[in-house]
């Protein structure tokens, strides 16, 4: 057995015992098709406010920019998969949707951690072994194309609505990334397995995909939810529906699911604060309420404002004329986007008391 064969048996047993679900191995190089998608995506502005989408472009497009001397990439997943059909919140219009990746400990604080401590360990396997090398952890936050990469390494494949699709954990798996100088020997790319199915397209509330495999995040509700700043365009307020942080619908519907299993990491668990809230209690939260309520979820990262911004418009779409009171207290609110929100639910609701 060759030195790397012993480091990789020794990297799988480590990374299950660390909570880590897939594993796989991919070069840096050779990203040509990759980097020429993520181009046309900013250029036909896709990326929408997204600004450091385009000012990374260069880094994100060529791993070996972020480190010339990486040899190998290791990608590894957690499965964060839920307990219950995530698609069952949006028939209960009182309630608000949070998608399911908030619905947990914010992955960044879980994941990294994580990595870092499997990096140490692969390092010292492999000074054992007498191999010499070094690594680098990314996290989601670094100029790092996670799914291009993950799917080189075997993951499983990039879905005609562009995420990741794992043929163990459908839809479910948070990526991160250990870079290394030690030459690795690389998995087999995952084989596309969408097949003739539409099923993410079609089901798309706003229309976000103007092809298979594109993306226009201008038109994607958890762009719209989480990254957009700014008021919701009046013409994906009654889309949005009760959807106030991000939306799964596309990930939800996959057939692949069939296969997912709910996470294993507890931490990663369902949180009962983040499952359906009810829209009366979250549209009185102030500043310091909203951040205890969701401390150490990737919800607290918007703000209170942006967070009531979406709140309203949830009910807006309600059809519950009692939650009136609750959008008359943001009624001339001093931040004008919040404000507008308010007066817009004030007059759905009035149309139907």
């Amino acid at each position: 057995m060759t030195r790397t064969v012993k480091l990789r048996l020794h990297l799988e047993r480590e990374a299950r015992s660390l909570g880590f679900d897939a594993l796989g191995i991919a070069t840096p190089t050779g990203f040509d098709d990759a980097a020429v998608r993520l181009k046309l995506f900013v250029e036909r502005g896709h990326h929408g406010s997204m600004s450091w989408m385009e000012e990374t472009l260069a880094r994100r497009c060529d791993p070996t920019t972020l480190w010339p001397d990486c040899r190998s990439i290791i990608m590894l997943g957690m499965n964060y998969g839920p307990d219950c059909d995530p698609l069952a919140t949006l028939e209960r219009s009182d309630r608000g949707c949070i998608s399911v990746y908030a619905r947990n400990r914010d992955y960044h604080d879980v994941i990294k951690g994580r990595l870092k401590t499997l990096s140490a360990k692969i390092l010292s396997k492999a000074n054992t072994l007498g191999l010499d090398g070094d690594v680098k952890v990314f996290v989601d936050t670094a100029p790092v194309m996670e799914k291009p990469i993950a799917a080189r390494a075997g993951l499983g494949w990039q879905g005609k609505h562009t995420n990741l699709v794992s043929r163990n954990f459908g839809s479910w798996l948070f990526l991160g990334s250990i870079f290394t100088s030690l030459d690795l020997h690389a998995d087999e790319e995952a084989a596309d397995h969408c097949g003739s199915c539409r099923a993410c397209l079609d089901i798309c509330p706003t229309s976000a995909f103007p092809a298979p495999y594109q993306l226009d995040a201008r038109r994607c509700i958890s762009y719209l939810t989480i990254e957009n700043k700014g008021p919701i365009p009046i013409e994906f307020r009654k889309a949005m529906g009760n959807r106030i942080f991000g939306c799964d619908d596309c990930l939800a519907v996959c057939p692949w699911n069939k296969f997912a299993n709910e996470a294993r990491e507890a931490k990663l668990k369902q949180r009962a604060e983040t499952h359906a809230p009810p829209l009366r209690d979250l549209l009185k939260l102030d500043d310091e309420g909203f951040r205890i309520r969701f401390s150490g979820s990737p919800v607290k990262r918007i703000g209170r404002n942006r967070f009531i911004r979406n709140c309203l418009i949830a009910a807006g779409n309600s059809g519950d004329a009692s939650l009136l009171p609750k959008v008359e207290a943001h009624r001339g609110h001093d931040d004008p986007v919040l404000a507008d929100a308010a007066d817009w639910a004030r007059q759905e609701l009035e149309h139907i008391v």
